[in-house]
């Protein structure tokens, strides 16, 4: 028995691609300028704080500064919708 003879039909045929525009390997940072929520300042390059701390990656320094902003209004956008997914609004 070969090792896949438990699958009755071919899962996928071909190769998927993958894409990812705010993923890549150029360093530590992937490119980019990032908020530091601890530091409160932009970043960029190596000079990054941990991780844990960044919010990003972001295409400009102006767009990073208004990154607490940019998430706000994100999280207020996903919560309406997910109020309108369950019903809780008409």
């Amino acid at each position: 028995m070969e090792i896949w003879d438990f699958l009755p039909e071919s899962v996928a045929d071909g190769r998927f691609e993958v894409h990812s525009d705010g993923m890549n390997d150029s360093g530590p940072g992937g490119g980019g300028y990032f908020w530091c929520l601890r530091d409160s300042r932009v970043e960029t390059g190596d000079d990054l704080c941990p991780a844990q701390y960044r919010l990003g990656p972001y295409a400009t320094a102006d767009e990073a500064t208004r990154a607490l902003e940019i998430v706000e209004k994100r999280n207020a956008e996903w919560d309406a919708e997910d109020a309108r997914w369950t019903g809780e609004v008409s």
